[in-house]
């Protein structure tokens, strides 16, 4: 086993990876940018190198200065983690260059899986199946539209070099072709410097089962499959082991077409085979194709080691240290079920917008596994992965642990920026989902349903009111010549507006009023109770009040001075919603636009957002150019009614 290593990554696999390698004894070294300086990695490792800069570019992908950080600390081996360098051939190569061990697979294995069109000829000679499709290097426009229509719509066009979605587009006509294919190769040369993409089949009611293997450079096992089939915009939202109505047969199959991959690559280390399931009559063994080989650790691992009792990181380091595979296939067996549920700072009811801001409060749920590379006071930064944890459940039964799930989501406290939080709770108590009724187009088709508002009772908004007074109390409060101190303000929701009436008898005696109820609040060594029940859990931050009643609802204490003067007020201006790069600008002062037209296209936090007209109107103004660095609320086109 090595005695230190250096990770090369940040965030919550960072710290996942420095979890385990200290429990083996390992000392630790963190990389990080000036932007991460205080973050918990930096905090949990032995000793920490700074990269400097901000954006990746700048810090986390200069493989040079990661490799001389390693050397100067006397690091035997790097781990890359996910994302950044982890599937870089040359980072690879660099890093056996300077005398060190790279925790991964060879820099061979990674090309062969690199480019999808390469990797599914290389399957196709290893027997594994893929999906019908074009995987050739004609990348003339007019040609891919002919082989798109020999595959026969609707089609997947997807960047031969890409991932996380990018660079992917779903094609139901002809007409249709020619603007996505031109989108999806501006989106995959942005995210990968490879404009060139693949057509495939798209399966109408598929699932994205995936197989965990793991190898040694010569022999390669499997530990079995998750399910990854609940996505938004082809990102895993939700992801579970075993598979819901897997049978033996299938599992078998699936897993040894994944060994074979793994094998003929020489594959060394963890690594996953992804496959697309036509799961429209159940799980057959005829009807599962090869679509990717990811060639590292995967975001999801946790819930393929709830089911095995296998640490993946312990076996990675042990392996890339020279020790055999700790067992053999006989000896892996499932256990159980596992949900891993990815808490993002998101918008779900913005398209999933990633969000920034710093975490006042965050609280995890005991009943769950929640890893994670924040703590309440860090912030969430433009420049990277907008993560916040994620969570894992493990029950005897999938139900079982679907509940702890359930729990596990509501229990959990976050306030001070926008999450996904209450659509995972959603997703978790969908029925179908339940029934282990999934697909990969699950969400898209229940959207509407997962994103709307639960409401709010006269409770929740009475302890708003409570929690927004508290702060102000003192052992004088309530008392005047005349009764109790009364107070009203306005408290908003969304789009809601809650007028509330406070009336202070005593610093332990408040009774508020909300939606026409009236509650009496107490105090007693400390704790608030109504009708002898505790209050709500609650964070309190300059003029929000969150509270934690199975899902984290955020009010706006309302200053009855404030007013919108902006010109966004009158939609006559589209503003940056965060801070990012305009990519792309699509109009000039002059032109007509429709409604839903593409006026720019900003990049921030590692995707590309398109920005679109909300009403026909004329182009007045365009105060930004491409390329330029901009801010949230940064006005990039200003607007005029009158289009024809």
């Amino acid at each position: 086993m090595f005695q230190k290593i250096l990770i090369a990554n940040r965030g919550e696999i960072a710290c996942r990876v420095i979890e385990t390698a200290q429990s083996k004894g390992v000392a630790c070294v963190a990389v990080h940018s000036d932007v991460d300086a205080r973050a918990k990695h930096v905090a949990m490792a032995d000793e920490a190198v700074s990269l400097g800069g901000a954006a990746p570019a700048e810090s986390y992908l200069r493989g040079d200065a990661i490799i001389e950080a390693a050397l100067a600390t006397g690091a035997e081996a790097i781990h890359p983690g996910y994302g950044f360098l982890s599937e870089n051939p040359e980072f690879v190569d660099a890093v056996e260059a300077a005398g060190l061990v790279f925790i991964g697979p060879s820099s061979t294995a990674i090309r062969a899986m690199g480019l999808k069109d390469a990797a599914k000829a290389l399957m196709v000679e290893a027997g594994v199946p893929v999906v019908p499709g074009y995987h050739g290097d004609n990348q003339d426009a007019a040609f891919l539209a002919e082989e798109a229509a020999r595959i026969g719509y609707p089609v997947m066009i997807k960047a031969v070099a890409g991932g996380g979605g990018k660079g992917m587009r779903i094609v139901e006509t002809a007409s249709d072709f020619a603007e996505a294919l031109a989108s999806a190769q501006g989106e995959a040369m942005t995210g990968f410097g490879n404009a060139d993409v693949l057509i495939e089949k798209f399966i109408q009611n598929p699932r994205h089962i995936e197989i965990q293997v793991f190898g040694d450079g010569t022999r390669a096992v499997h530990l079995f499959e998750r399910d990854c089939s609940l996505q938004r915009r082809h990102q895993k939202v939700l992801e579970e082991a075993p598979a819901p109505g897997m049978t033996e047969e299938v599992r078998e199959a699936m897993g040894q077409a994944a060994v074979r991959a793994a094998e003929a690559i020489g594959y060394k280390g963890a690594g996953t085979v992804e496959f697309i399931v036509d799961g429209s009559d159940g799980l057959r063994a005829d009807r599962f194709w090869f679509m990717e080989m990811n060639t590292r650790l995967q975001v999801e691992h946790p819930v393929t080691e709830a089911i095995t009792g296998v640490d993946l990181v312990e076996w990675q380091l042990r392996v890339a240290s020279g020790e055999p595979i700790p067992m053999a296939q006989e000896d892996l067996t499932i256990t159980g079920h596992s949900f891993e549920a990815r808490l993002y700072a998101e918008d779900a009811n913005n398209n999933f917008l990633p969000a920034i801001g710093r975490i006042s409060h965050l609280k995890f749920s005991d009943g769950c596994r929640a890893d994670s590379g924040v703590r309440a006071g860090d912030e969430i930064s433009p420049f990277y992965d907008p993560m916040v944890a994620k969570l894992i459940t493990h029950g005897a039964t999938r139900e079982i642990a679907l509940a702890k799930m359930r729990r596990a989501l509501g229990e959990t406290e976050l306030a001070g920026t926008v999450t996904n939080l209450g659509f995972l709770a959603k997703l978790a108590a969908h029925e179908g989902f339940s029934k282990g009724e999934v697909d990969t187009g699950l969400i898209a088709r229940d959207y509407d349903q997962l994103i709307a508002a639960q409401g709010v009772t006269s409770l929740i908004v009475a302890q708003a009111g409570l929690f927004a007074v508290l702060p102000s109390l003192t052992p004088e409060s309530g008392f005047s010549l005349w009764g109790a101190l009364r107070q009203s303000f306005d408290l908003s929701l969304e789009e809601e507006v809650y007028p509330v009436a406070v009336e202070v008898h005593s610093p332990s005696h408040i009774a508020v009023q909300a939606l026409g109820d009236t509650f009496e609040f107490g105090c007693a060594a400390g704790v608030w109770t109504c009708d002898g029940q505790p209050v709500h859990a609650h964070a309190a931050e300059r003029r929000v009040i969150t509270v934690f009643a199975g899902q984290s609802v955020a009010f706006q204490v309302v200053d009855p001075l404030d007013c919108q003067t902006d010109a966004d007020a009158a939609g006559n201006s589209v503003a940056a919603p965060m801070p990012g790069v305009v990519k792309a600008l699509f109009v000039k002062p002059g032109d007509v636009v429709k409604k839903g037209d593409r006026l720019a296209v900003l990049e921030a936090m590692k995707m590309e957002h398109a920005l679109l007209a909300g009403m026909d109107s004329v182009v007045s103004e365009v105060p930004c150019s491409e390329g330029a660095q901009v801010n949230a609320g940064d006005v990039l086109i200003l607007m005029e009614e009158g289009a024809e």
